[in-house]
């Protein structure tokens, strides 16, 4: 009697309802819903997406926060990703220990501009997920100079700069050009991926403590806009911040 009931009645597990069916479920149903449109939250996003601001450069005049990665992905495109260091972190608890790791990202598109992000999570790949999207958030542009004569391209380092974390500090020196980046392997994956093309480093401290000498590293590097030279003393025309000058634009969609 129960052989003879059709299979869609019958209990059990009957067709059309296991991994990847009809109805979605299982790993097979959600692979054409990862890539869904950015929908932005922020006033800034808002902007962006219609438009109105042009480049990246432009959030950086105005110092304007970025809360949605989605921004740095829309200006830039060619962004690489390098992962310095995995680490287990440990917390004493009742039970015992509880293990997490930690990822160390770097991000940059070798011409100018580079984020680092710190990530703690119960995996490995949740981590460097998580590292990826802050060193997206924290992307800083990079300003270069020259060594001597101002011909060609700028390839170094504008000035000497130093950065520091905890006891590890990093200072950055110009170079001529054809010198390379003489450093050692953690702070040259960060130059090469700023775009600085030649530069001496020296570093003190405890350097075998990554974390603080990557940390040193990006801030000696975000130390080269923080540098008044004397070629950036001419007057400065202000212009209208962003929220400023498409109020009206952002008013009519808050609106809707």
């Amino acid at each position: 009697m129960a052989d003879s009931a059709p299979a869609d009645r019958r209990g059990g597990f009957g067709r059309g309802r296991g991994r990847g069916g009809p109805r979605g479920r299982g790993r097979g149903g959600r692979r054409g819903d990862e890539k869904t449109e950015w929908v932005p939250v922020t006033k800034l996003g808002r902007l962006v997406k219609a438009g109105k601001i042009k480049s990246i450069e432009e959030i950086y005049l105005f110092s304007l926060p970025i809360k949605e990665y989605q921004i740095v992905d829309f200006f830039l495109s060619n962004l690489k990703d390098e992962v310095m260091k995995i680490m287990p972190v440990q917390k004493q608890t009742r039970a015992g220990q509880r293990t997490r790791f930690k990822a160390f990202v770097v991000i940059g598109d070798n011409d100018g501009h580079v984020g680092l992000g710190v990530k703690c999570s119960k995996e490995v790949a949740t981590a460097i997920r998580g590292a990826i999207i802050l060193a997206k958030l924290s992307i800083i542009p990079v300003r270069r100079g020259y060594w001597g004569s101002a011909l060609g391209q700028p390839h170094t380092v504008p000035c000497k700069v130093t950065g520091k974390c905890g006891s590890a500090l990093c200072r950055l020196v110009p170079a001529p050009r054809g010198t390379g980046i003489v450093a050692a392997p953690t702070p040259k994956k960060v130059l090469q991926l700023a775009g600085i093309t030649d530069c001496y480093t020296t570093s003190r401290g405890s350097t075998r403590t990554l974390g603080n000498f990557v940390k040193a590293t990006f801030a000696a590097i975000g130390n080269t806009y923080g540098f008044l030279t004397p070629d950036l003393w001419e007057e400065t025309e202000f212009s209208k911040v962003p929220y400023q000058e498409f109020t009206d634009f952002l008013s009519q969609k808050a609106r809707k």
